[in-house]
């Protein structure tokens, strides 16, 4: 009887955790189904009225319609649409994902107005004459955003290639689209920066979509390296005059042409983070290709860099240094109630630095730091003991450090919250700082513009970017890093919480805050 309540117990065992196991696979399955769901509503309008007319929108909707097809996107395409029947798509695409927490995508081309910091598709039965007629006669991207929230989409995807002159007078607030923050889980772009418009193009598609059709055909790429190479070829052909520009808040990675076009629908798992090693050799690849490159005045030679690496370990240092010999035409709109960040040094410029112990708060040292030369994009601080650029990459710092490619603490291009940024440097330890494992390394931080907010530090209080990063040195040292940027591209507070970690097991505490006390500008 023992042995067959055992045996009876055992039984239960198995089957309990086979259902387990069928349970965990089932989740799984779930876990992977949504970016199965991939539905697109493509939307083209050119028939205007009159002097209104476009000619490309409705080509673009019919190429892009194609080509998301190739990549298993279900498509619901509607070109020369009038205003109910664009509000009847997004009702339609809406209840298509409703619940399948899968990917929603929406492209528009056509006309777009910005009223009172909200964006606008324009249908082609519109007949605006004021900014109010707009409202009753457009369709507000916002309503696709909520369609996709309601629907309880993964991804979100946004692409507006809307930018066109305006040509109903006096209807819009300003130029071009207003800038937005991407809400979670959201990826999106426009095919210029915000308050600034792009040419309708002089082929069968727009200049933005052209190339971005050839992107997303490309396998494997990340959404991210997608549209920032359709940026990198947007600014070189326009010579600067059209950039595009995109914000995102989505956490997992996200491909286009993951394989699925064949057919067979597979779900876009996450890129893992490579392992050391496989890091250290990617750094060197790209840090063999910018040592080729960095002295060039050849713009070219950074647009092919940056195609190569759109978002590698030294791409802010390399697009830092494509806008110093290459100068943007074209500057986005701040978010409304935000600033932009101006980084405007010059001679005689005094900070002042205080520095505490993390964990007791006491004063360790202060520090006054006077800008005594700019040139050639390069601010010497106290006579060249410290250099930085102009775009936030430290050469030198403070200890005397060196950094090659400069290690790029700021974003090179605006700030945006949802910024994401990587920035590796070979570290040359000065000989006065004489270390255990040699002189010369790497440093690492991945970076992340987090929120812009308000602060008080001893020099005042001031609106300000707050960036999170992680920490990472070939001598053992790790930790996170918190650091507030106000409008002026300067670092007013830095909270570095970290440790050393060394070859015989030790490991010390490495953490310390630094503020700034006063800033001081010559008239």
């Amino acid at each position: 009887m023992i042995q067959a309540f055992a045996a009876s117990l055992h039984a239960k065992r198995l089957l309990a955790r086979a259902l387990v196991a069928l349970g965990a696979l089932a989740a799984s399955a779930h876990a992977n189904a949504p970016l199965d769901i991939r539905i697109a509503l493509v939307i083209g309008n050119s028939a205007y009225s009159g002097s209104a007319a476009l000619a490309n929108p409705a080509n673009d909707a019919k190429a892009m319609s194609e080509q998301l097809r190739t990549l298993g996107f279900q498509v619901l395409e509607l070109r020369d649409g009038s205003r109910s029947q664009m509000t009847e798509a997004i009702d339609d695409v809406r209840k298509r994902l409703q619940g399948k927490g899968g990917v929603g995508m929406l492209y528009y081309a056509g006309h777009g107005v910005q009223i009172d910091w909200r964006n606008y598709m324009v249908p082609v039965d519109a007949r605006p004459r004021s900014q109010t007629e707009v409202v009753a006669q457009a369709v507000d991207v916002d309503s696709v955003i909520n369609a996709f929230k309601q629907a309880g989409n993964r991804v979100n995807i946004l692409v507006l290639d809307a930018c066109r002159n305006n040509p109903f007078e006096g209807t819009a607030s300003v130029k071009g689209l207003a800038q937005l923050d991407a809400v979670p889980g959201t990826f999106l772009a426009y095919a210029t920066a915000p308050g600034n418009i792009a040419e309708d193009g002089e082929g069968s598609n727009g200049l933005y979509t052209t190339y971005l059709l050839q992107e997303l055909a490309k396998p494997t790429a990340r959404i991210e390296d997608v549209f920032k190479r359709v940026r990198l070829q947007v600014r070189q052909k326009s010579r600067g005059n059209q950039i595009p520009w995109e914000s995102t808040s989505l956490e997992d990675d996200f491909v286009f042409n993951d394989g699925r076009g064949s057919g067979t629908a597979v779900a876009a798992a996450p890129t893992p983070k490579p392992p050391l090693q496989e890091r250290d050799e990617m750094f060197v690849r790209e840090k063999a290709q910018w040592d080729r490159i960095k002295h060039s005045r050849d713009p070219d030679d950074f647009y092919a860099f940056l195609q190569a690496y759109p978002n590698g370990m030294v791409s802010e240092a390399a697009q830092s240094r494509l806008d110093q010999i290459s100068k943007p035409q074209v500057t986005p709109t701040p978010i409304q109630g935000r600033h932009s960040t101006q980084r405007n040094p010059r001679v005689g410029d005094e900070i002042e630095y205080i520095y505490r112990d993390y964990l007791t708060g006491l004063e360790t040292r202060r520090e006054t730091l006077r800008v005594t030369a700019i040139k050639d994009g390069f601010v010497e601080i106290n006579n060249g003991q410290q250099i930085v650029t102009l775009a936030g990459g430290t050469v030198r710092n403070d200890m005397g450090i060196e950094f090659d490619p400069p290690l790029q603490t700021l974003p090179a291009d605006e700030f945006q919250i949802g910024k994401r940024w990587t920035s590796r440097s070979q570290q040359t330890m000065p000989k006065s700082l004489p270390t255990p494992t040699g002189g010369v390394g790497w440093i690492e931080q991945e970076m992340k513009v987090t929120a812009y907010e308000q602060i008080t530090v001893l020099a005042g209080t001031m609106n300000a970017y707050r960036v999170e990063a992680s920490l990472r040195t070939y001598r053992g040292l790790s930790g996170k890093i918190t650091y507030w940027v106000n409008n002026g591209g300067l670092i007013v507070k830095y909270v570095r919480q970290a440790k050393i970690s060394f070859p015989n097991g030790v490991t010390r505490d490495s953490s310390w805050t630094r503020e700034v006390v006063r800033i001081h500008k010559p008239r």
